[in-house]
């Protein structure tokens, strides 16, 4: 089975896909709007075959439901026909970042984003 796996920001969204063995970060998603972030998701799904879409959700915190909320409207917005499991993104992004410390300089290229997702995906996998 493919499984692919988004890390959904206001700015980028984070990517990865794996044949559940080894996970691959990709290029993460610039967002104009969700419209057109929606439609790039889409392309991505298809390109890569994924049959589930693990989607990190954030829990605990001030804005854990309007986060909540704009996540499951965003995949809504999906021609996804597959499979899609929410699961807790807590502590992704810092992880991300610190995976990369002293590999690369932290920009806003969408790495740390894609790394998320591909802890997100790490995460669903080995539960």
């Amino acid at each position: 089975m493919k499984y692919g796996a988004i890390d959904v920001g206001l700015k980028r969204i984070g990517v990865a896909v794996s044949n559940g063995k080894v996970v691959f970060p990709q290029n993460a998603i610039f967002r104009k709007n969700r419209n057109q972030a929606a439609r790039d998701v889409d392309v991505f799904l298809k390109e890569w075959e994924v049959e589930k879409l693990i989607v990190g959700l954030p829990k605990g915190g001030a804005s854990e439901e309007e986060m909540k909320r704009r996540i499951e409207h965003f995949v809504s917005l999906l021609d996804f026909e597959g499979e899609v499991c929410y699961v807790d993104e807590y502590g992704t992004s810092a992880e991300a970042k610190e995976r990369m410390q002293g590999v690369t300089r932290q920009k806003r290229d969408g790495k740390v984003d894609s790394i998320a997702a591909q802890i997100i995906l790490e995460r669903y996998l080995a539960s």
